[in-house]
């Protein structure tokens, strides 16, 4: 399973990409925990409460239940707080560039399966073709001068690295 192209200067494009993904998502998780830590530290007027209720000798059990009440409830909201502040944007994030990077895992598999065995004298000349007929021209161009010319001549080397790498596979 191929998960990264072949040639260099696309995967390196393809690792930056994935370790900006990350880098964002640890961003987003620090900030989750940072607004989960600052609305946590407000149970402590809960405490504080409870330990008011717990000094008061009568009523002091309604009190104290209160206060615990309210702590709960701090560390319940800074939990779920938290999360939101993590969850809906790296959510947001992955749905947005993983779908993305999946086809092109796709892509590269197939396309790795297909090309197969391009060494072949039948198959260079198929791969050869194709290339020749689907790729722009000015693709084809960066590989050959005469690419109609390569392909009368049977001279297939450069149409076949012109399809392999289109395809993110490197000559071999």
């Amino acid at each position: 399973m191929r998960i990264y192209p072949e040639l260099p200067a696309r995967r390196f494009a393809t690792m930056s990409h994935d370790v900006l993904l990350v880098v964002v998502l640890v961003l987003l998780a620090w900030l989750g925990l940072k607004v989960h830590d600052a609305v946590d530290q407000l149970a402590v007027l809960g405490s504080g409460v409870k330990k008011v209720g717990d000094t008061v000798p009568v009523v002091g059990g309604p009190v104290s239940d209160l206060g615990q009440e309210g702590e709960d409830s701090v560390h319940y909201l800074a939990n779920l707080l938290g999360l939101v502040v993590f969850g809906l944007p790296a959510l947001l994030v992955l749905w947005w560039l993983l779908p993305e990077r999946m086809a092109q895992v796709r892509k590269l598999n197939a396309a790795s399966r297909a090309l197969r065995g391009t060494h072949e004298p039948q198959r260079r000349r198929v791969l050869a073709h194709r290339a020749a007929y689907s790729l722009p021209y000015g693709r084809l161009l960066e590989y050959t001068d005469d690419p109609f010319g390569d392909l009368a001549a049977e001279r297939y080397d450069p149409l076949v690295a012109a399809a392999l790498e289109d395809a993110g596979l490197r000559a071999r």
